[in-house]
């Protein structure tokens, strides 16, 4: 079985999004973790809301990078979005790209806007991670 390292800021939405997916659809193939270089400490409800709605329990918690430097991947995806905010640096061992998404954390508006930006997100996570795990196969 291959591993991933899914790098965002603060894990709490993006690379969480990512490894609950991976872990719930690509059992077997990949394992996935994640970590944020400043992480917040937390996972924001609406990633839970939005995994739940696709049948996923995620039971993470927001990681720092540090604990998993001295750990082996086989793949390291980051991703923020560039044009958002600086995307963490990967010192360890695992090849590394980039596949960036928008943080659904910073809209503003109504609860149903949030929530949309969420969903929008995990359904980019979900098509674009399995479709990068799968070519990496």
């Amino acid at each position: 079985m291959k591993t991933v390292l899914f790098l965002c800021t603060g894990n709490s939405c993006r690379s969480q999004l990512a490894e609950a997916i991976v872990n719930k659809t690509m059992t077997g193939k990949w394992l996935a973790f994640s970590a944020g270089t400043h992480p917040s400490g937390y996972i924001h409800p609406m990633t839970l809301e939005v995994l739940k709605e696709i049948n996923i329990e995620h039971q993470g918690h927001s990681k720092s990078v540090d604990q998993f430097r001295h750990q082996q991947f086989d793949l390291v995806i980051t991703v923020c979005d560039d044009a958002d905010e600086n995307c963490p640096v990967w010192l360890g061992s695992g090849k590394r790209i980039h596949v960036g998404f928008s943080d659904p954390a910073k809209i503003s508006g109504t609860s149903q806007e949030i929530s949309a930006a969420f969903r929008i997100v995990r359904d980019q996570i979900r098509s674009e991670i399995l479709k990068v795990l799968e070519d990496h196969q």
